[in-house]
């Protein structure tokens, strides 16, 4: 739905409300985040309600006792994303010098994936 794109320095976790804040108006409907356990904390939660107080986090954490590999809800959706995203070979290392150049080799990406998918 949208990307931003910034300096290494920045964490996710301080770099999600400026992804959340850049589609603020576009997606109003967008109601539930769900994110992984980088994202817990109450500075996130602090961020997110100010830019977008009816959106609610859940938090989708590895259980504790879980040995090997287990597919955990929802959280598979952003992998496999990031899976079909890293298949265009500019994307797979970061080569761009300026963020927009990164930025606008992500949205080329996702129009090939969407295109792809509306045409089957």
């Amino acid at each position: 739905m949208n990307a931003v794109v910034h300096p290494a320095d920045i964490q996710d976790r301080d770099g999600g409300p400026l992804v959340i804040e850049s589609m603020h108006g576009l997606f109003p409907f967008v109601t539930k985040l769900f994110a992984d356990g980088g994202y817990q904390g109450p500075r996130f939660r602090k961020a997110l309600a100010k830019v977008m107080p009816q959106l609610s986090v859940e938090i989708v954490k590895r259980s504790d006792i879980a040995k090997g590999f287990k597919v955990l809800p929802r959280r598979w959706v952003v992998e496999r994303t990031l899976a079909w995203l890293n298949r265009c070979r500019r994307l797979a290392k970061d080569f761009e010098n300026l963020n927009r150049n990164a930025l606008a080799f992500i949205k080329l990406a996702s129009i090939r994936l969407m295109l792809r998918k509306l045409s089957n």
